[in-house]
């Protein structure tokens, strides 16, 4: 343990010095309060002893000057005066000391003092080393069960693949899209990736749709389409009981990736506002994704007609603020879809503009 002695009178300053020592401590000894400040805060110490009577400044002065290095608040500090005035002894208590010794120093009492200040820091070391093993058990549990929410989500994804090959590559290039959305939204970090992280469980629900139904090449009925909206609320249904955070916001995406903010969306007809916003994002990428690649019953729209018939859209079927998120996204976007060539020629193919037309 490292123990602070600063007096301007040598032989005190020695004095203390050798009693330091035999406590089988290290002596840190200044004799002037300057040369001690010019050390801080690059000096390391664990207690401090300083003399109350000294020039230029006092020890109250002294242990104030010390107190405004942060890394010093909480050090204890030991006062060494001559003076018994209760004036003087208030004045130090106030400034941070924890106890005094009066001068002539009793070796002693010296020892028995600063043995009892050395079991308290070291007491306090223990509960802060404690306290850190503790956060960073807490943190490792955390990222742990984080680790685990998002292979929970990964697994779902490829198990709802085994039903529709192109929806897991739809879903995971939408959560790219999302992701970058939100950033040029102007959302958080954190709420940035956990939106990439959860929205490829938007269609998590067509899991219960009749594959005659979501594999139809062809246009669908009134009675199919009904059929198929369901897959919203058992989207929801299957991931909203649960007790991750991260689950619930894909719970919330599934449910209202279909709502429009006029309201004539579906399932609940929300609108405006009342859309989450993670939802009123995911519909803006996922109706860019549906439009940019080629599906049973459509071929693939040019990115350039794609991002005409949002921007249309906005204030009726899109959230105006998102669209404007989304335009300002499209270079990240336009990036993300060149990285998924190999997922298929129809990406590569709604790159450049066609005169072809195709159904929404």
């Amino acid at each position: 343990m490292r123990i602070l002695l600063i007096d301007d009178n040598k032989t005190n300053l020695l004095f203390l010095k050798k009693l330091v020592e035999k406590l089988r401590c290290e002596a840190v000894t200044y004799d002037t309060p300057g040369d001690l400040l010019l050390a801080m805060p690059a000096l390391d110490y664990d207690v401090a002893i300083i003399d109350f009577q000294m020039p230029v400044y006092n020890g109250v002065e002294l242990l104030l000057e010390i107190s405004r290095f942060e890394k010093y608040r909480d050090k204890p500090a030991v006062f060494v005066t001559a003076d018994t005035d209760i004036a003087t002894r208030m004045a130090a208590l106030d400034a941070g000391a924890i106890d005094f010794l009066t001068k002539p120093v009793n070796p002693l009492e010296f020892q028995a003092r600063i043995r009892n200040l050395m079991a308290l820091v070291d007491a306090r070391n223990k509960l802060a080393d404690k306290a850190e093993w503790l956060r960073t058990e807490v943190e490792k549990a955390v990222a742990e069960l984080r680790a685990r929410e998002e292979e929970i989500i990964e697994r779902l994804t490829i198990a709802a693949s085994y039903k529709d090959k192109e929806t897991a590559k739809h879903t995971r290039r939408v959560g790219f899209y999302s992701e970058a959305i939100a950033r040029a939204y102007g959302l958080d970090e954190p709420l940035c990736t956990d939106i990439r992280l959860a929205s490829p469980m938007h269609d998590i629900g067509k899991v219960a749709i009749p594959d005659a139904v979501l594999l139809k090449a062809g246009k669908l009925t009134e009675q199919e389409f009904a059929a198929m909206q369901q897959h919203t609320t058992v989207g929801s249904d299957i991931l909203r009981e649960s007790q991750s955070s991260l689950l619930q916001l894909a719970a919330s995406i599934a449910s209202s990736h279909h709502e429009r903010w006029d309201g004539q969306g579906y399932p609940l007809r929300l609108s405006g506002s009342a859309i989450p916003l993670a939802g009123r994002i995911v519909a803006l990428a996922d109706n860019f994704d549906a439009l940019t690649t080629v599906r049973p019953y459509k071929e693939a729209w040019s990115v350039e007609r794609a991002v005409a018939h949002i921007r249309e859209r906005a204030g009726s079927q899109f959230d105006p603020e998102c669209v404007a998120a989304f335009e300002e996204a499209l270079p990240s976007i336009m990036s993300i879809m060149l990285a998924n060539l190999d997922e298929g020629r129809q990406i590569e193919d709604a790159l450049v503009p066609t005169g072809k037309s195709a159904a929404a």
